[in-house]
């Protein structure tokens, strides 16, 4: 074979198809290979307009089809069929070649992965790619990670791929090992909380507002002209303003509200209890998922006949929509918020000095959670790259100070009416634990050093305290 590739694709499923095509597109000669040959050959003789494909039905060929250093994509399901293909591939590469996995695969197997094939002279690059189908064919946004070594070979492929904002690639190296992975993951967890506060907004606009799906649709079409500019909130009042053509009810009147998911978010969650980080936005928009799934819990509920607060519930005190707005876009800040302070922790954790602004500027297009206001936290970033949490950033502090009046009232009309906000509740909680001067934490202390014999702080001298609390009279403090 005299023709090489620059780049290979292994796994054609929509996802793995896509990528192989957009790198078409862009003039690269792309190898593709597919566990069943007949999928590559539907590949080719479907798209093979698009530009020059070369197809192999081993793996043998498929490598050898292949340039120096080799960039090989693998575009499988995350787990054991990934390090089924890394252990097929991996012996027929040459030292210096590169498998990059483009799936969501956890991060600490990214990082397991990379150490073990780093020590055969291979190249791993965990890559976060986010769009969906579409963004995968037209321009992902593109989080890689592995050696910088890697991405000097790879990167100006991938960035050419990717989209674009004012013609700059949101496509950026992360960080070593699994930092592209960990950044792909927490881009999901924040993708799960913004989901999570629409779908609480619409509740309420219906529900208290008394407003059609259709009505709410035009609603969503009119914030996506402002501050909440965004792909979710531009795709939400599509989603409304759908008819089901069967039964002539809105589409979101005949889907059952059971949400699924496929497992980033509930990472996300995972990885924050081991960094000690609260993302309390992200884990209940994935404890709410886990609610409307409960099927059978539910039903026990509905059957027990849970009682509700009383018809005088009353109406809600202000101009419902427009504190719906202001509850949202606050929210939504805490979301992101929390988000970047987990990406911030593990890159301090792990050594991987990740640049928070440049994860805000590849954010901005080609990826789910693309939005308006991602500049201004890359602004924020860029202004103090150590920033402790976007809160204080006095754009964000304005935005979320000039919103809380609103936010509270919403919180307490949903209250006051049973509908469930915890998105929006949890939100404002972390909002007040932040500006709290003092925290309920003390007597937390107090009970540990009680019943553990913990120790405690002091506010007034140094050192760890611990006091033998007697049955009677006073206990007595030991330093």
């Amino acid at each position: 074979m005299s023709e090489k590739a620059q780049i290979g694709v292994t796994g054609l499923a929509v996802m793995g198809r896509n990528l192989a095509r957009n790198f078409a597109r862009h003039g690269h000669t792309v190898a593709v290979h597919n566990r069943s040959y007949n999928r590559t050959k539907e590949l080719v003789e479907e798209f093979g307009h698009e530009g020059t494909f070369l197809p192999s039905e081993s793996a043998e060929d498929f490598v050898a089809s292949l340039e120096r250093p080799r960039r090989v994509i693998i575009m499988v399901k995350a787990g054991g069929p990934t390090d089924a293909v890394i252990d097929e591939f991996a012996p027929l590469l040459e030292e210096g070649d590169m498998l990059i996995d483009a799936g969501n695969a956890h991060y600490l197997d990214t990082r397991r992965r990379e150490a073990a094939l780093r020590e055969r002279g291979l190249h791993f690059v965990g890559t976060g790619v986010s769009g969906g189908e579409e963004g995968a064919l037209h321009g992902p946004s593109i989080m890689p990670g592995g050696s910088v070594e890697s991405y000097q070979a790879l990167g100006p492929l991938l960035e050419d791929i990717s989209a674009k904002v004012d013609g700059e690639p949101c496509c950026v190296h992360v960080g070593p090992d699994g930092a592209g992975h960990f950044v792909k993951m927490v881009h999901n967890g924040i993708e799960y909380a913004d989901m999570q506060l629409i779908a609480e907004a619409y509740d309420l606009l219906r529900q208290v507002g008394g407003h059609s799906p259709s009505e709410i649709a035009d609603v969503f079409r009119g914030w996506n002209e402002g501050r909440l500019g965004s792909y979710l909130i531009e795709i939400t009042a599509e989603v409304l303003k759908q008819t089901d053509a069967a039964t002539g009810k809105p589409f979101v009147d005949i889907v059952v509200d059971q949400a699924e998911q496929k497992g980033t978010g509930r990472w996300t969650v995972q990885a924050a209890l081991d960094l000690g980080v609260p993302v309390s936005g992200i884990a209940e928009s994935v404890f709410a998922r886990a609610l409307s799934g409960g099927a059978d819990v539910r039903k026990a509920a509905a059957d027990a006949g849970l009682p509700g607060p009383s018809a005088t519930a009353g109406a809600h005190e202000g101009d419902l929509q427009a504190d719906v707005e202001q509850a949202l876009f606050a929210s939504k800040i805490v979301a992101y918020a929390q988000g970047f302070q987990q990406i911030q922790a593990a890159s301090k954790e792990y050594g991987w000095s990740i640049d928070p602004g440049a994860m805000a500027k590849i954010w901005r297009a080609g990826c789910i959670i693309r939005a308006k206001f991602l500049d201004f936290i890359k602004q924020a970033y860029d202004k103090s790259p150590e920033l402790p949490t976007l809160l204080v950033d006095q754009y964000f502090l304005e935005a979320v100070s000039g919103a809380q009046d609103a936010w509270r009232r919403v919180v307490v009309t949903a209250a006051r009416h049973g509908i469930p906000a915890p998105g929006f509740a949890s939100a404002l909680a972390y909002y007040d634990g932040l500006r709290a001067e003092r925290l309920p934490a003390a007597l937390i202390q107090g009970q540990r050093d009680y019943f553990g014999a913990h120790t405690y702080q002091r506010v007034d001298k140094k050192g760890a305290f611990h006091t033998r609390w007697a049955a009677e009279g006073t206990p007595e403090v030991e330093a």
